[in-house]
């Protein structure tokens, strides 16, 4: 385990505010030079504390669902898993495909913009490996709660303050880009820190052209946020899940205000159809911190929750917040 100073862990947590911000910025806000932001950055990287950046955009904005497959398989060797996982994270339309020890072994997540296209390609996909599947359910989810990192700092380790940083969702009419926007997209989704000269040459515009785009899409709630992906292992942390079941749905609002409160909350899936009522990716140190949350949930909103699930995440496949998108697609 990497041993980071609170200044690190205030870089990280300025960089996942904001990767695209300047290393000057960054170290007005730290309280340090840019030259030593400058070391710091290069420091954690070489590490592997940063492993990247990544923007979020809300897909949904143009004209996507979002459909969630929730997989356990069945008498399959480590060459057919590997061969299945592979097989998922070829789609294009995949956002998310994780690894989990729990009730779920893995989550594929995915973009639907045509439901019965959606149909034809998972009724193939079961004839492929259904056999290998012991259960398979798809669900749809409408709306993550992303929260900031508030757990890198010291002082706001108190759940006392609303970590809301952005939410995306399926709500609202889908925004019109072009084949420029979609390009400049497609760049940033796992490149957020890349420079704007660079970009500009990569799709063969200028850098002012690049600048109003990105501020436009900014605007159009497009990009939500450009963030930094973190080893989080190697600072003693690691993803896990808690699917909560409610009891009382008239409460689940006040559960999401005390998620929203909560340091350890990183997203909170709290719209979804087919599964859960309310899902929770948080970053802690073992299962006893997810027991805790339970169990202050259950402090702050008595007599609300049925059931929970644990799952812990062991690998994440793939993470991209934007379809692989042609441009004849685009609306």
């Amino acid at each position: 385990m990497v041993n980071l100073n609170l200044k690190d862990r205030k870089i990280l947590y300025q960089l996942d505010l904001n990767c695209r911000q300047s290393n000057a910025q960054i170290g007005k806000k730290v309280g340090l030079s840019k030259q030593v932001v400058d070391y710091r950055i290069k420091r954690m990287e070489e590490e592997g504390i940063i492993t990247g950046y990544w923007t979020a955009i809300d897909s949904f904005k143009l004209g996507y669902y979002c459909f969630r497959i929730y997989i356990n398989f069945f008498d399959v060797t480590p060459q057919k898993r590997k061969e299945i996982i592979d097989y998922f994270a070829s789609q294009k339309n995949i956002w998310g495909l994780i690894g989990f020890q729990g009730p779920i072994e893995l989550d594929v997540i995915t973009w639907v913009d045509d439901i019965f296209a959606f149909n034809i390609w998972w009724d193939q996909t079961l004839k492929q490996y259904g056999n290998y599947f012991s259960q398979s359910i798809v669900s749809i989810l409408t709306q993550v709660i992303s929260c900031k990192l508030t757990l890198l700092l010291d002082k706001v380790r108190e759940e006392n303050s609303d970590n809301l940083f952005f939410i995306t969702s399926c709500q609202g009419q889908p925004v019109k880009i072009d084949q420029l926007d979609y390009r400049i997209l497609d760049e940033l989704v796992l490149d957020a820190r890349i420079p704007l000269t660079l970009l500009a040459e990569k799709i063969g515009t200028s850098s002012q052209t690049v600048k109003y785009r990105i501020k436009n899409l900014q605007k159009n709630n497009l990009i939500k946020a450009f963030r930094v992906s973190i080893d989080f292992k190697k600072m003693g942390y690691q993803f896990q899940h808690i699917d909560i079941y409610l009891k009382d749905h008239s409460k689940k609002q006040a559960i999401l205000e005390y998620l929203k409160t909560n340091p350890h909350s990183y997203d909170i899936m709290s719209m979804n159809i087919g599964w859960d009522d309310i899902s929770l990716q948080a970053l802690v140190k073992d299962t006893n911190d997810l027991i805790a949350i339970v169990q202050a949930i259950e402090t702050w909103v008595p007599n609300a929750i049925r059931k929970t699930n644990f799952w812990v995440s062991t690998q994440e496949y793939k993470n991209r917040w934007l379809p692989e998108m042609e441009f004849k697609k685009i609306k």
